[in-house]
């Protein structure tokens, strides 16, 4: 076989290839229709399911809101704690109880403090009827900071039953990311009662589960325990990891974005001892909100995370293979808008956030 004959059917099958890979994306790519089920929120933040069909949902400004199937939306919950709205602070996270039915029990992350000494912060109450009872602080970020920036927020349940806190770098601290004296810059994992929780491996940094994270604002757990996240790069290196206990993540010792004046964070993207991410963006999609799908209503998406684009306002589906990704795909652009948070439903379809100061909550659901 002579050289130009190879060439030919190399080329020919790297062509079948792509054709296949195209074919397959195609496939995958499921009928749909979006159904606004809420509009006129107030930079809603965060959607979380009752197991009465109610939902919850956080507007950055402070208000927590009861929403009915039928898409009626409740008066703000009374006895929210006083939230910071500033900058990228405000309220962040709701999340459920595994045991919700029985005790009533929900969280909240959010912002406490003033622009010259503020943090993450973490409460848990009961809510009764429109109002949240018992409250409690189980957990606030040390040290504090100045500056309304960078705080991560997002929370989700470990499989052991611990709770997992994202928390950002502050922007002005970002070297505390690789503190581990500082709880900035990392994923913390604490009890319910909000006391650090067992089998966390810093003996000196009992609260703090990875670290080397810039501004996470995505996290979830998929049904077999492996637990996802992403974060916020700076101009490019938004990257979605794969979390374990003790790992270091990198940031900014290591990052395949630039710094916004276009001088580099590091000259290194990776370093012996830090963890590669599983897919990264270059120029950044500025993340928010992610989903692993694993409902029965959309079987070709099985298994695939979904990420919202505050930037490139669309919703971005990787497709994953053996925890790898294979392929990305360009979903929901047709509703213009920054996504801010994208969660399944218990039902299997899929809920959509858009952001700012007229924010929507859409359905997504099989046509």
């Amino acid at each position: 076989m002579t050289h130009r004959t190879i060439h030919k059917v190399a080329s020919i099958l790297a062509s079948t290839a792509l054709l296949a890979l195209s074919a397959t994306t195609f496939a995958a790519t499921p009928n749909y229709k979006l159904t606004t089920v809420a509009d006129g929120l107030d930079f809603p933040w965060c959607i979380a399911f009752l197991p009465n069909g109610d939902k919850l949902v956080t507007e950055l400004t402070g208000n927590l809101l009861r929403i009915s199937p039928d898409g009626t939306i409740s008066e703000p919950i009374a006895g929210v704690p006083p939230v910071f709205r500033s900058g990228q602070g405000g309220l962040f996270d709701v999340l459920i109880d595994p045991d919700f039915a029985s005790n009533e029990i929900i969280y909240l992350s959010f912002v406490a403090g003033d622009n010259d000494n503020n943090g993450t912060t973490v409460v848990r109450a009961r809510l009764t009827n429109n109002a949240l009872q018992d409250m409690q602080v189980i957990f606030s970020v040390a040290p504090k900071k100045y500056a309304p920036l960078h705080y991560g927020g997002r929370m989700a349940w470990h499989p052991d039953g611990s709770l997992l806190l994202t928390t950002g770098d502050g922007f002005d601290f970002r070297e505390q990311a690789q503190n581990l004296a500082s709880q900035l810059g990392k994923t913390i994992r604490m009890h319910k009662d909000g006391s650090p929780a067992q089998g966390n491996l810093f003996e000196n940094a009992p609260y703090v589960w990875t670290y080397g994270h810039r501004n996470p604002q995505g996290l979830a757990v998929s049904q077999n325990g492996t637990v996802y996240q992403h974060e916020h790069g700076p101009r490019g290196g938004d990257e979605v990891n794969v979390l374990a206990a003790g790992n270091n993540y990198g940031w900014p010792a290591i990052t395949y974005g630039i710094d916004y004046n276009g001088a580099y964070v590091t000259p290194f993207t990776e370093h012996q001892g830090m963890e590669q991410p599983v897919h990264v963006w270059v120029p950044s999609i500025a993340p928010s909100g992610l989903m692993i799908y694993e409902g029965a209503m959309f079987p070709q998406w099985h298994g695939d995370l979904f990420i919202g684009a505050l930037v490139d306002l669309e919703v971005r589906r990787l497709d994953m293979e053996n925890g790898k990704v294979i392929s990305e795909e360009t979903l929901f652009a047709e509703l213009d808008a920054r996504i801010r948070d994208i969660r399944q439903a218990p039902d299997g379809s899929i809920y959509i956030i858009t952001d700012g100061a007229a924010g929507s909550i859409v359905r997504v659901s099989a046509n």
